[in-house]
């Protein structure tokens, strides 16, 4: 018989040739598969910096201003509305008029151009969101947006990552509330919500079983 050339203690490198490449993978594609759901990637609970540093605290909560009065298309469009710098100077032609903070909204205003904001809540161009359906069928603002209400910077609350729209998709009936409440930041759901949830889908046409059809978001 030839003499062995591989003393049998090497057998080790021949497995780790084998299960290595497997092990590797395996890791790249767990990283891959859950990168988006950390909060660094997806920039939950992260200010953005904003020509101007509006706060919602100050304004909802301080002020009592009501979103519609910003956002005013966000009951009849897709899109919520991006207030126009005239709806800032209702109030600001009148109120901290000086205020170093806010020149970049003068300006904007005497120059007849638009702030430049930065999107915080910005969906991939794949993805077909409307804000109206989901208001007129009992879907309120913070069950989104979070306590926009308690903010001084505006952030992001949810991840907004497909696996956490068909959370709500999947059982509407745990997230719906009155359309009047849909605009109360400080709503909370009653002890029976999935009851009363069954109850508004019913009369808010909610069709429950067909909200995870592809189409539904992606047109």
């Amino acid at each position: 018989m030839p003499p062995q050339i591989f003393r049998r203690s090497i057998n080790w490198f021949a497995n780790l040739t084998i299960i290595g490449p497997v092990v590797v993978i395996g890791v790249l594609l767990t990283v891959l598969l859950n990168i988006n759901r950390i909060d660094y990637v997806s920039h939950v609970g992260m200010p953005k910096d904003q020509p101007a540093p509006f706060s919602h605290k100050h304004h909802v909560t301080g002020m009592g201003i009501d979103c519609r009065f910003c956002h005013t298309t966000v009951e009849e469009t897709a899109f919520a509305g991006i207030p126009p710098t005239e709806t800032c100077m209702t109030c600001h032609s009148e109120i901290w008029t000086e205020a170093a903070i806010l020149e970049p909204v003068r300006a904007s205003f005497r120059d007849d151009t638009s702030l430049q904001w930065t999107r915080i809540h910005d969906l991939p161009d794949f993805v077909y969101f409307k804000h109206d359906i989901h208001i007129n069928k009992g879907v309120g603002c913070e069950t989104c947006h979070g306590r926009i209400d308690r903010m001084p910077l505006t952030w992001k609350a949810q991840t907004l990552n497909m696996e956490w729209c068909l959370e709500c998709h999947r059982a509407p009936q745990n997230f719906l509330r009155p359309r009047e409440e849909v605009f109360n930041m400080a709503w909370t759901h009653p002890p029976d919500q999935e009851a009363a949830g069954l109850k508004l889908a019913q009369e808010y046409g909610v069709q429950t079983s067909q909200l995870t059809d592809c189409s539904v978001c992606h047109l």
